[in-house]
């Protein structure tokens, strides 16, 4: 008498077992190993191929990255340029109305600070704020204390007077303003004069 099966009843029945399943030979219907071995070398040809033209296109958007940010560095600047040309232009119009025979000082004088305005207007544009603080609290982050003096007018640790403006872009800091801050009303130093 045979024996019975251990068969575990909840095993659906219609799925195959791994002996039944058919192997990659028959499955393919090459049976012999030189049809199989030329068909894993053709396959093995086309991912060689893939992977070449993959790495090509790699290659090439490498290439144009750098191609594009070399541009991009090289032109960044354009609108800055066209913005500031009809100032640069104004200034060329002021050095020559300057060297005229008969030039009004303070007619020349307001033409140049009519281009100072235009030059700082279209710097603006692109995010450049000047800094001048006069009269303001001396801030470290901003300002560069050149000297400090007494002013009776001026609250110790302000701003006395501005000798260079400061710049920052787009809120970075591009150049400190330079400035002269109080040092109180310098009272003491007034009462005690040298010996």
């Amino acid at each position: 008498m045979p024996e019975p099966e251990n068969q575990d009843p909840t095993i659906n029945s219609s799925v195959p077992d791994a002996a039944s399943a058919p192997s990659p030979e028959t499955a393919s219907g090459a049976g012999d190993p030189a049809s199989a071995l030329a068909a894993a070398k053709a396959e093995a040809a086309q991912n060689y191929e893939r992977f070449m033209r993959t790495a090509a296109d790699l290659e090439n958007f490498r290439r144009r990255a750098l191609r594009e940010k070399e541009e991009l560095r090289l032109f960044a600047a354009a609108r800055v340029i066209e913005e500031l040309l009809p100032a640069i232009d104004n200034l060329g119009l002021a050095i020559n109305a300057a060297r005229q025979p008969a030039a009004d000082v303070k007619a020349l004088a307001g033409g140049v600070e009519m281009v100072l305005t235009q030059l700082k207007v279209a710097l603006g544009n692109h995010g450049l704020k000047e800094i001048n603080p006069a009269g303001a609290a001396f801030d470290a982050n901003l300002h560069e204390a050149i000297s400090a003096q007494p002013d009776a007018r001026v609250a110790e640790g302000h701003v006395v007077n501005v000798v260079r403006t400061g710049f920052a872009l787009n809120g970075r800091l591009v150049r400190p303003a330079s400035v002269i801050v109080s040092s109180g009303t310098g009272k003491s130093g007034a009462e005690n004069p040298a010996k």
